[in-house]
């Protein structure tokens, strides 16, 4: 009778330690995905702050065009509430696919602002809008290293979610698959191209 108490009590340990040593595992892989998405909330927000001056310089040469420059604002301004939800919890599906779509809207308009300013040579010259168009191709060269790491942390995480036994546990500890930041648009698949 003792033996077969030791027994049990040896196998309730081992159960005990494999199931502590599965949520952490879990735990390290959401968490690896939190601080790879705040890599890229960095880079975002830095984008977000040029965007302002960018369009305060434009209006200055493009005074016809104040519904691309307004388009331009509200799309940085969803972006960025977008981004904000996302901040709170980065392996929320829900919360990635609306960054995701103002992501788009916001190249789109972004694109449309540089394809005008084309026309007006006066702000391709314009030092200050040079200077933003540098920052601006730096910031999203970043945002697209920082948006590779993220979505290796989502596959990896995902990865731990889906293999054997995880996934017979994971949805019962609170564990759901992750998004990845991935690009919805064609023109986005490239950072902008800016020429001033």
């Amino acid at each position: 009778m003792v033996i077969a108490l030791i027994v049990v009590l040896v196998l309730v340990v081992a159960v005990a330690i494999f199931a502590i040593g599965l949520y952490n595992n879990l735990v390290r892989s959401r968490n690896q995905v939190k601080n790879q998405y705040s890599q890229i909330d960095v880079q975002l927000k830095r984008r977000y702050d040029l965007i302002p001056n960018l369009v305060e310089t434009a209006k200055k040469y493009m005074s016809h065009e104040q519904e691309t420059l307004e388009a331009v604002i509200n799309a940085r301004n969803s972006a960025m509430s977008a981004a904000g939800k996302v901040g709170g919890n980065p392996v929320d599906a829900e919360s990635m696919q609306g960054l995701i779509a103002a992501e788009t809207a916001l190249q789109g308009s972004l694109g449309k602002l540089f394809a005008l300013s084309e026309a007006y040579p006066d702000l391709k010259a314009n030092e200050n809008m040079m200077q933003l168009n540098e920052e601006l191709t730096s910031t999203e060269n970043k945002v697209a290293f920082a948006r590779q790491a993220y979505n290796d942390s989502v596959m990896r995480f995902n990865t731990a979610i889906e293999s054997f036994p995880a996934n017979m546990f994971a949805g019962g500890m609170g564990f759901k698959q992750a998004e990845s930041f991935e690009v919805e648009a064609e023109f986005e698949r490239d950072a902008p191209e800016v020429k001033f």
